[in-house]
């Protein structure tokens, strides 16, 4: 047990001491970019978070593609940091590009944040539905002897029949022999509902007393 502790304790100081360094390293290089100020501390908290947040959606194991991309991104503004100020980069005079990429770090740290944090992973339900579709996929097709099993088979409702007045269809046996006159040819169901102005139900009824 105590083993263990000493390992664990170990660990934490070696954790302590890098994330030190690193935090500095970063404050220097945005002090020496021109961001002085509470700006020099806020860099090395961004990239902190963002290799958080990366760390974390690796650990959840969905979307491990794009956590490990902004990993790497955190991880090398990081690494160059600590290269940089290792007598690599007179702190006096830094070029124009290490300036343009501390001044846009802060959106690009922003972006993969919001990527990381706010993107929903995979939901229990949404894996239970893959379960159950590879379930179904697995499942052995039916042999004749099992689809030879009779299925009951419920009747399908019946409507009831439409009342139809005696005077309608007087008068829509009227409509037909015009039609059938004018034309040469029975009148269909259709041409008579349009005829009568009548809904298609009661129009059916009357074209089977016809």
């Amino acid at each position: 047990m105590r083993a263990h502790l000493a390992r664990v304790d170990a660990v934490l100081v070696q954790a302590l001491i890098a994330a030190a360094l690193s935090f500095a390293h970063i404050h220097d290089i945005a002090m020496a970019a021109g961001q002085d100020g509470w700006k020099a501390w806020a860099y090395p908290i961004s990239v902190d978070l963002l290799l958080v947040a990366a760390w974390r959606r690796l650990r959840t194991g969905t979307a491990k593609a794009a956590a490990w991309c902004w990993f790497v991104i955190a991880l090398t503004a990081s690494l160059g940091a600590n290269v940089a100020t290792a007598g690599l980069l007179d702190m006096t005079d830094v070029p124009a590009w290490l300036r343009i990429l501390v001044a846009g770090w802060p959106a690009v740290a922003f972006l993969g944040g919001t990527l990381l944090v706010h993107t929903a992973p995979k939901t229990a339900t949404e894996e239970n539905g893959a379960e159950l579709i590879e379930d179904q996929e697995d499942e052995p097709e039916a042999t004749p002897e099992t689809s030879a099993q009779p299925v009951a088979i419920e009747p399908a409702p019946t409507t009831p029949p439409v009342p139809v007045p005696t005077a309608l269809v007087d008068h829509a046996r009227k409509v037909a022999a015009e039609h059938h006159t004018r034309t040469g040819a029975p009148i269909d169901t259709p041409t008579l509902r349009a005829r009568l102005g009548i809904p298609a139900p009661l129009a059916e009824a009357i074209a089977a007393q016809l």
